[in-house]
């Protein structure tokens, strides 16, 4: 890129009705330590954050204490609990930052710093589809992926905006017309295993599950 490297996933930050109790599910079920908290004790009044960590894969989880608050009340209405921000680590913050200036992104929080004894982090926050922002500032290992679920006929200008704003490059795409034909494909192969090869006790069950999860896609309009 001309200004910049993204260099991995540095932390998913998910917005949550209860963070000590979904960063209590990652430690117990998923193998995840605490690593970190900042709430009421060190002086955060408006929200509780925990994070946990799995070698490089790090989540902070987040709460607000009053009822009143809107943003992260509103997210959690709207989306269920889930991620708002998707941070990457990155070489050349600002000119990052500039070159999402320059190509019109909504610059959420521009540049700030945090430091403590361990040292001093830059950040800058830009907001992206939907309610998703990214930040700037990692037996599992780390961040393969993150998939953005986007409305019909959207997603190929949210690529766009990732090969424009942030420099991304696209090496796969498929379109919602080859979706349909791989899944018709798809559908032929299951069908003529199942005529060949399903006998016995449930071979009729499968068959009419299979017919039943077309009839709701069908409903739904999508795949």
């Amino acid at each position: 890129p001309d200004n910049g490297k993204f260099l991995y996933f540095d932390h998913l930050t998910f917005f949550v009705g209860n963070a000590k109790q979904a960063a209590s599910y990652y430690v117990t079920r998923l193998g995840f330590q605490p690593v970190a908290y900042k709430g009421l004790e060190t002086g955060s009044r408006e929200y509780a954050y925990h994070v946990v960590r799995q070698n490089r894969i790090v989540f902070v989880f987040v709460s607000a204490y009053e009822s009143s608050e809107n943003e992260l009340g509103y997210h959690i209405i709207k989306h269920g609990d889930g991620v708002k921000d998707i941070a990457f680590a990155v070489e050349n913050l600002d000119g990052i930052v500039l070159r999402a200036k320059e190509k019109g992104a909504k610059i959420v929080r521009d540049i700030w710093e945090e430091s403590d004894f361990n040292g001093i982090v830059r950040f800058a926050t830009i907001q992206t589809y939907g309610d998703t922002t990214h930040t700037a500032p990692a037996k599992l290992d780390f961040i393969d992926h993150v998939v953005g679920n986007q409305p019909d006929g959207q997603m190929e200008s949210v690529a766009k905006w990732y090969e424009s704003i942030l420099q991304f490059h696209r090496f796969w795409s498929v379109d919602d017309k080859q979706v349909h034909t791989e899944y018709s494909a798809l559908r032929s192969i299951v069908m003529s295993n199942w005529e060949e090869n399903v006998k016995g006790f449930g071979a009729g069950n499968f068959k009419a599950l299979f017919e039943a999860i077309e009839i709701e896609q069908a409903k739904r309009g999508n795949l």
